[in-house]
């Protein structure tokens, strides 16, 4: 089943009543044809939040790093 999409115009004038409609797959907010933002309804248990997109992100190189070489010293 394909995701619901709408246009960003249209989001903007009817916001308020599509926020109150939004079931949990979700809408894909699209502008000039192209996908730019997905609404998706706040989940009640934010736990379930962690670990959903673990199989979608791919992290390279050493994360706490920002690659740069200093001295504090200097």
């Amino acid at each position: 089943m394909d995701m619901k999409t709408i246009a960003a115009a249209k989001f903007k004038e009817q916001c308020l009543a599509i926020l109150d409609d939004v079931d949990p797959e979700g809408i894909i907010i699209t502008k000039r044809g192209k996908p730019v933002a997905r609404l998706m309804p706040l989940e009640d248990d934010l736990w379930s939040l962690y670990g959903k997109y673990a199989d979608r992100i791919k992290v390279k190189g050493d994360i706490m790093s920002t690659g740069e070489v200093w001295n504090a010293e200097s």
